[in-house]
């Protein structure tokens, strides 16, 4: 029997995150389809990429056959002919028989081939993004991020949750962590609202139960104090590539990700280009910006924060990482000051990490249940889906 896991970014009269974790599947009664991904592989004992095939193909024109029998793959484009055979390092170009220090290989059905080899006979431009850790794959007016991950970090677990503790200067803090690893094909992110709307208010845990949800944090700021129905988030948002709300009035960071689950941070003055290029699915506009690149990036005030709860204040903190490896990292904490928060999501193992809205907001549920509870009652925002298709222990 097949069960799925949603993962929901929440509003708690702010924005907000939901994710996954690795209790048993059985225990959620929502039911979706496995999504898949488009990713390649890297091996750092080889020092070798490996993108799927057919990547190849779609950007370069290149016709492929691939022969079962014989495990021979013939990419042909033009005069150009290159073969290759599944576990062999032995190749043909033209006619003329090569070694190459990388064999062909399948996984989960998808053929994936050495991409510097492959690439340089197509044709196909390659360019690599650090800060994503993706390979910029153009041909002409064609372009796509594909992200890289390391070869077998994808395990039946693909959502972890545990408790804990960080050293930061002379203090100790105690956290809850969720991982999710975001290329695996039974995760998957989507944005929902209070009510299924902007502006509503509506507790955390009633929001992941409504969209069926396995588990949730809150995000971004929301006009909390207004005594009007509707409570107004500050910054974008946005779900299933429809901007839901926009403010442009700030350079607060955005939590972004594309139709590929591929998540980066964005400048708030840069979103409409990053919207433009498509890498918008869904987005979270809070802030501010805890690492950048692996570094402690903090700098509140220039993202126009002038709360002293941000500029120097400790209290409840929520906040949201991306790691190298494309897994997410939604961790809630007590009593840090957004410099500490910065270093404790450092030590959690993000590469890219943004503040999410805190104090009584701040709140994560896991399971049919709050790990971290919120102190307000009442969500007003967004949620991201994470959905888990198939029992996985």
């Amino acid at each position: 029997m097949q069960k799925a896991i949603k993962m929901l970014l929440a509003v708690a009269l702010t924005a907000g995150v939901t994710t996954v974790g690795s209790v048993p599947i059985a225990t959620t009664t929502a039911v979706a389809a496995t999504t898949a991904k488009t990713f390649g592989y890297s091996d750092p004992a080889a020092g070798r990429t490996y993108v799927p095939i057919r990547i190849l193909s779609d950007f370069s024109g290149a016709k492929v056959n691939w022969v079962a029998s014989s495990g021979k793959i013939d990419i042909v484009k033009g005069k150009k002919k290159i073969t290759l055979t599944m576990g062999k390092k032995q190749a043909t170009i033209d006619g003329k028989s090569v070694q190459i220090d990388a064999a062909p290989f399948s996984d989960a059905g998808v053929t994936y081939v050495p991409l510097g080899l492959v690439a340089t006979h197509l044709g196909v431009g390659l360019k690599w993004d650090s800060s994503t850790s993706s390979m910029r794959v153009t041909n002409g007016e064609k372009k796509m991020d594909l992200p890289i991950i390391a070869r077998g970090s994808l395990t039946n677990t693909p959502v972890r949750h545990q408790r804990q503790t960080f050293r930061v200067g002379g203090s100790s803090f105690t956290a809850n962590v969720v991982t999710v690893q975001l290329m695996h094909p039974q995760v998957s992110l989507d944005a929902a609202f209070a009510n299924h709307k902007v502006g509503a208010v509506q507790d955390l845990s009633a929001i992941a139960a409504q969209n069926g949800a396995y588990a949730a944090i809150n995000g971004t700021f929301f006009d909390a104090y207004s005594s009007a129905a509707y409570k107004a988030p500050y910054g974008y948002l946005v779900s299933k590539g429809d901007v839901q709300f926009a403010n442009g009035g700030t350079n607060r960071t955005i939590f972004a990700y594309d139709d590929n689950q591929l998540a980066r941070l964005i400048p708030g003055f840069e979103f409409g280009t990053a919207f433009d290029a498509r890498q918008v699915e869904g987005a979270v506009q809070a802030g501010p910006m805890l690492l950048k690149n692996g570094n402690v990036a903090v700098n509140a005030a220039a993202e126009g924060f002038q709360d002293p709860k941000i500029l120097t204040g400790g209290g409840a903190r929520s906040a949201i990482g991306i790691t190298q490896n494309h897994e997410l990292i939604l961790l809630t904490v007590g009593g840090s000051t957004i410099p500490q928060l910065a270093q404790i999501m450092k030590q959690a193992g993000a590469y890219q990490a943004m503040n999410l809205d805190g104090g009584a907001s701040s709140g994560l549920y896991l399971n049919g249940k709050y790990i971290t509870t919120q102190c307000v009652v009442g969500e007003s925002g967004v949620d991201l889906i994470l959905e888990r298709t198939r029992d996985l222990r």
